[in-house]
């Protein structure tokens, strides 16, 4: 064993065994080899020395670092900016949330540490075995990771590009970037090598930290390009080829150990909770991806925030990780949320989303857990399919126990609180088994976001009494502007503001809708080096404009309605949001997969559809029906098995069961021009390796536009 390794076990904490929150680990032989940063004794020592270090900013700890704020803050007058080295001014009120001084990342941490060093942070997978870092391991590899950046050559407001699949690496080198006075950078990891050029380019990376070979790859064919960059990182498998600027983790974690303690020390007093630390690109379906800046005061701040909104346990969370890291909602959950309240994060396969994801669950049960629509629509998808082949006595019992389970779950989420008859033998017999089933038995919260998720899976987890919070915000609020949390919320809502921050629309309609404007603590510093699309999105006062409409309700709960770049604007000059009409015939039509309406510009409104598919073992669409879709095809009395097949005979029943259902959405439409005439079944469902939909299974609807040109031309060449 080496020193090195030898170090690390000795650093282990062994998990208590009577703990009943986490699944069995092992510690020690088996501790990935993160590297190894200054002794437990040595790095107490710091911490306990360094004064300028508060603790968390909670109301019991204020007073305690009221004295650090004007040290933790650099003085600024503007409140947006689009400069890497530029403070701006913090949204700042006099009393309330929005009140807390600011923190930086590093002062978060400490404070986590101070309270919940040996707790266990970070659980990854071993050869099959769950292995953990404790927040004050965890800790010591972000200092460790820091000192070896700043013996690559980062310099100060420069990228990190960190281009992989979620893991202990991942958050190591977000932390360990800042700590060092670096902009830590999320690539996508389904970016081309031109995408991942753009990006590294654009935040003038020094260093990029891949995952595997494929990623490395990548970059390798656009190395030329990125003038600023000086080594890359590879964080998983043994390197292929060896290049004078390329590292495995393990070299990359030693490089820093000639890096002192006081050099580090000095670079992270140097911080400041109103400068930029982390940049999110935005997808870039309209253009080039846009830098959105974020600071330490938006990170910290808005964990803090959510954190009060959702009465998360400190050191009592379990949570998974799987969704991108590249994106604000994922990372601010299982990044800087978790650090802020010392939660568990797991880390799921990076097969998760093609099917593992229901093993992790399963495996360790979380408290809290956040999936895209499309997560709870697979779901949904998979259970109806188990339940399609139950007995008919058994789906007597099912259906009989959601319908007593919706009932039950309207009343609360009302505030009635009353209890249906016949609800506890609904939920012995049914609902808690499906609870533990699905590994969300001890799930408090769940929530979604990201994407619009339609009233059909809503309701039908409801009726599982599983309400799914809802949830609003952007890259630019830092992720989390509106929520819902489960002592108040309402189906299809985005529930309401975060204590501390603003809302308004504007420009609204007689109907209420309007533009969503959004302010606080939470909204971001300004686009990386574009001035003119910062000016374009918050105005002088410091209001975010969003693109989106919305509406509030008498309750003050707010629902989107729209979004303004994706209103269809007919040849009639009518305006029309098309979510609503492609989710109500998604919910009509139950073999549908993905709808997307037509019409801009156009002298009426069609569909493009898609048939739920299987999906292999690449997350990509096959030709074969799901099993949803062949129940669907035996009712109607189908003997296909292929979407190719329905296409191809172009299946009366099938084509006839769309055209209806596409008549029933129209039925409810407020006006003729709102009403769809004409659709097309398109060969392959979307998805995020076709291009149509992106990272969080939104739908890119240029990218679509253009895919499909010659069956759109083909549906109006009448019309023209």
């Amino acid at each position: 064993m080496s020193v090195q390794q030898d170090s690390i076990k000795g650093n282990a904490v062994a998990v208590e065994e009577s703990s009943s929150n986490l699944p069995n680990m092992q510690t020690g032989s088996n501790f990935r080899n993160f590297g190894f940063a200054p002794s437990l004794r040595e790095a107490a020592a710091t911490a306990e020395e360094r004064e300028a270090s508060p603790t968390r900013t909670k109301q019991t700890a204020a007073s305690k670092i009221q004295h650090e704020t004007a040290s933790s803050t650099a003085p600024a007058d503007q409140l947006w900016s689009t400069s890497r080295d530029q403070a701006v001014r913090l949204r700042m009120e006099g009393s309330g949330p929005a009140s807390r001084p600011p923190l930086t990342i590093h002062q978060m941490f400490l404070g986590t540490l101070e309270n919940y060093g040996d707790h266990p942070a970070l659980v990854y997978k071993e050869e099959g075995q769950w292995v953990k870092l404790t927040y004050r391991q965890y800790y010591q590899q972000c200092r460790a990771a820091a000192k070896s950046f700043l013996k690559l050559g980062l310099e100060r407001y420069h990228g990190v590009g960190i281009l992989g699949f979620n893991a202990p690496e991942w958050f190591i080198s977000d932390v360990g970037c800042i700590l060092a006075g670096g902009l830590a950078t999320g690539i996508y990891t389904t970016n081309s090598p031109e995408a991942c050029q753009y990006v590294a380019a654009n935040c003038e990376a020094n260093v990029l930290v891949v995952e595997n070979q494929a990623q490395l790859d990548k970059i390798l064919k656009v190395k030329d390009q990125l003038p600023h960059l000086k080594a890359i990182v590879q964080y998983k498998g043994s390197l292929k080829q060896k290049l004078p600027f390329l590292y495995t983790w393990e070299e990359f974690m030693k490089l820093g150990e000639e890096v002192s303690e006081e050099q580090l020390n000095a670079v992270i007093d140097s911080l400041r909770a109103n400068e930029c630390c982390s940049l999110i690109y935005t997808s870039g379906t309209t253009g080039n991806p846009k830098g959105v800046m974020l600071s330490h005061d938006n990170l910290t701040w808005t964990a803090s925030a959510t954190q009060d909104k959702l009465k998360f346990k400190e050191a009592g969370e379990v949570l998974i990780s799987y969704l991108p890291l590249s994106h604000m909602a994922a990372q601010m959950f299982e990044i800087w949320i978790s650090i802020w309240m010392a939660s568990t994060v797991y880390f799921a396969e990076p097969d998760a989303l093609k099917g593992s994801l229901g093993t992790t669950l399963e495996e360790v049960h979380p408290t809290c857990f956040l999936g895209v629509p499309r997560v709870w629509e697979k779901m949904q998808e998979k259970m109806k399919a188990v339940g399609a082949k139950a007995s008919p006595m058994r789906k007597r019992v099912a259906d009989w126990a959601k319908s007593v389970g919706l009932q039950y779950s309207y009343s609360a989420m009302n505030g009635h609180n009353v209890v249906p008859w016949g609800y506890t033998l609904a939920n012995n017999l049914v609902l808690k088994k499906v609870h533990a089933a699905l590994g969300l038995d001890r799930c408090r919260i769940s929530a979604t976001g990201a994407a619009p998720i339609s009233k059909e899976t809503l309701n039908y987890f409801m009726s599982l009494n599983i309400p799914i919070m809802e949830m609003y915000g952007m890259s630019e609020s830092s992720g989390p502007h509106y929520v819902s949390c489960n002592e108040e919320y309402r189906i299809t809502s985005c529930g309401k503001a975060l204590p501390g921050c603003k809302i308004k629309l504007d420009n609204p309609d007689e109907d209420g809708n309007g533009e969503i404007c959004l302010w606080g603590r939470n909204i971001f510093m300004g686009y990386l080096n574009m001035p003119d699309k910062t000016a374009e999105a918050v105005d002088q006062e410091g209001w975010l404009y969003s693109g989106d409409l919305g509406k509030h309700d008498q309750d003050g709960f707010l629902y989107i309605t729209g979004r303004i770049k994706e209103l269809i604007i007919t040849a009639g000059g009518e305006n029309i949001p098309p979510v609503p009409i492609e989710e109500a015939l998604k919910a009509e039509v139950p073999i549908i997969s993905n709808a997307m309406l037509l019409g801009d510009k156009l002298k009426f409104l069609s569909m493009l559809v898609t048939l739920k598919c299987v999906v292999n073992d690449s997350g990509e669409p096959t030709d074969k029906l799901s099993p949803e879709a062949l129940d669907v095809c035996r009712q109607l009395g189908i003997t296909a098995t292929k979407v190719s097949e329905i296409i191809a005979n172009r299946e009366p029943a099938v084509y006839n069961s769309i055209q209806e259902g596409m008549e029933r959405v129209n039925a409810r439409a407020t006006s003729n021009a709102q009403k769809a005439q004409k659709f097309t079944i398109l060969e392959r469902d979307f998805s995020v390796g076709g291009g149509e939909l992106g990272p969080t299974m939104k739908l890119r609807r240029p990218i679509v536009m253009k895919m499909y040109q010659e069956k759109i031309n083909e549906m109006y060449a009448g019309a023209k």
